[in-house]
C-alpha cells in the first residue's frame, strides 16, 4: 500500500522560558505564545526561504535538515519555508527552537520518516547545545530534562502539566540578547556554595511545580548560575523582577538568557505586576513589552 504524503504542512510550535532561575540548561515551560513554521516540497534538494525575511534563518535550516537527515537515513529533497508567528527573537523566548522544532517535525510528516518526539528532542537539544527549550517546546508544559552526565547527550525529560491559574508576565525590553553573546559572560568556575544554594532552589522550585502547591513558588528562585553575569547587561532587568514579586507576584526570573525577565502570578495580579515590571525598566530608560501568558501543555503541533 502507497502512503500520500503531503506536499505542505505547518507546525505550529510555543515559545519557552528556560533555567527557571537555577535550572541552567535544564528546566524549560512551553508558554501561549507560537511560531508557525510552513515547509512546502520545491525541486532541487536544499532548503529556500519562501520570503526575504525568512532568509536570517537559512543558516539554521539548513543545519536541522541535514541533521534530521541524518537520523532518518534519508535522500536530501528540496523544500521551501516560511516562519511566522509571536515568539519574538533574540528575547530569551526560545525562538531558536521554534525553527528547529518545527522543520525537524514539519520533515517528519513531508518524508514520512515516523520519527518520535523524544527523538526529535534529541535532535533539537543536539542542536541548540542543551534540552531545555527544546524539551519544552516540542514536548509543552514545564519540562525537567536530563543529559549523560558524561557526553552531555539528551537521555529524556519528565513533563509536568501547569494549570491555567498561573500566569507568566513575560517582560521584553527593546534590546536584543543573542544565547551565544550571553554565554560568553558566564564564569568558567563556581564558588563552591554558590552551586549549593543554586541547587537547593531548583530543586524546590521543581517541587512545587510537580505537587500543585503553587503557594511555595512565593520568593522560591535564588539563582548563582547565571543570573549575576547577565542581569547586569540588562539596565532594569534586575529591578522589573523584584517590582513584580513587591506588586504580588510569586517568584520571577531571567527568561532564559534575556532579555526578557518574567514573573509568576495569578490571575487577580496580573495587571499590576504587568504595570510595575514594565515601569522599572522604563525609569531604566527603556520601553517594553509585557505579555501574559499561560503554560502550553501541548508543545508542537501540527496543523
Amino acid at each position: 500500500m502507497t502512503v500520500s504524503l503531503p506536499a505542505s504542512v505547518t507546525v505550529r510550535v510555543p515559545g519557552s522560558t528556560s533555567n527557571c532561575g537555577a535550572g541552567f540548561d535544564t528546566l524549560g515551560l512551553a508558554l501561549s505564545v507560537h511560531n508557525r513554521v510552513t515547509l512546502t516540497r520545491i525541486p532541487g534538494s536544499v532548503p529556500q526561504p519562501e520570503r526575504p525575511a525568512d532568509a536570517r534563518a537559512a543558516e539554521m535550516v539548513a543545519e536541522t535538515a541535514a541533521a534530521f537527515l541524518a537520523a532518518s537515513g534519508l535522500a536530501p529533497e528540496g523544500f521551501s519555508f516560511r516562519v511566522e508567528g509571536d515568539v519574538p527573537p533574540a528575547r530569551g523566548l526560545g525562538s531558536s527552537v521554534t525553527v528547529i522544532a518545527g522543520v525537524l517535525a514539519g520533515l517528519n510528516v513531508l518524508r514520512g520518516a515516523g520519527l518520535p518526539r523524544e527523538r526529535l528532542v534529541a535532535l533539537a537539544a543536539a542542536l541548540e547545545g542543551h534540552p531545555d527549550n527544546a524539551s519544552a517546546g516540542i514536548l509543552g508544559g514545564f519540562c525537567v530534562s536530563r543529559c549523560d552526565p558524561r557526553s552531555g547527550a539528551y537521555v529524556d525529560t519528565i513533563r509536568v502539566v501547569i494549570p491555567p491559574e498561573l500566569v507568566f508576565v513575560v517582560v521584553s525590553p527593546e534590546s536584543e540578547m543573542l544565547t551565544k553573546a550571553a554565554r560568553g559572560v558566564l564564569p568558567a568556575m563556581l564558588p563552591y556554595f554558590d552551586s549549593v544554594r543554586s541547587i537547593n532552589s531548583a530543586s524546590y522550585l521543581v517541587a512545587a511545580f510537580a505537587t500543585g502547591d503553587f503557594d511555595r513558588l512565593r520568593h522560591a528562585v535564588g539563582d548563582f548560575m547565571h543570573e549575576p553575569y547577565r542581569l547586569p547587561s540588562i539596565p532594569g532587568a534586575r529591578a522589573a523582577i523584584d517590582a513584580g514579586c513587591a506588586a504580588g507576584a510569586l517568584t520571577g526570573w531571567l527568561s532564559g538568557s534575556g532579555s526578557s525577565v518574567l514573573c509568576v502570578c495569578r490571575r487577580a495580579e496580573v495587571e499590576a505586576v504587568s504595570a510595575a515590571m514594565t515601569a522599572a525598566f522604563r525609569q531604566a530608560g527603556l520601553a517594553s513589552v509585557a505579555r501574559a501568558l499561560t503554560a502550553d501543555n501541548e508543545g508542537l503541533r501540527v496543523e
